[in-house]
């Protein structure tokens, strides 16, 4: 199994971080009639919009580029509040997805939610498959809205 860290992000990873985000989006983005050009045009100005809010809205938060064996794979976006661990963002390119690295970050959170004992919380697109690995690491729904459940977990397992 890789080994995993974090790194903070830099001006330097904008790049990368916009694959991400543009993978994310592929399965959407798919449907549309748009050429490439007109797609990468698309998904960078969105990248741009969500940065931009995240800047503004999540001032705080922690903005970590996820590296296993050293190479970037994933982004890592984490709002510290007092009595809960919000994950604002989580994502791995796709050719790293089901190996394990998104459940070990999931995990190491769940020690820090657990050590402080915050509830550990992220927002989840109804539609999006990594529902289940949530569901599947005892995340539970505790709210929704008109896309995306509210997930949460508690270290009293409540």
């Amino acid at each position: 199994m890789d080994s995993l860290e974090l790194r903070a992000v830099s001006a330097e990873d904008d790049d990368f971080l916009c694959r991400v985000y543009a993978a994310s989006r592929a399965d959407e983005m798919s449907l549309v009639a748009w050429d490439e050009a007109a797609k990468q045009s698309f998904l960078q100005m969105q990248f741009a919009a969500q940065q931009a809010h995240y800047r503004a809205y999540f001032s705080k938060a922690s903005h970590d580029v996820i590296l296993a064996e050293g190479a970037p794979v994933g982004r890592l976006y984490v709002d510290q509040r007092e009595t809960e661990i919000r994950i604002l963002d989580i994502g791995l390119l796709p050719e790293r997805r089901g190996h394990g690295i998104g459940s070990r970050v999931l995990q190491d959170l769940m020690e820090e939610a657990k050590a402080a004992n915050k509830t550990l919380s992220i927002y989840v697109e109804d539609s999006n498959p990594s529902l289940r690995l949530f569901q599947r690491l005892g995340f539970v729904k505790a709210g929704e809205n008109d896309i995306s459940y509210l997930m949460e977990w508690h270290p009293s397992g409540k």
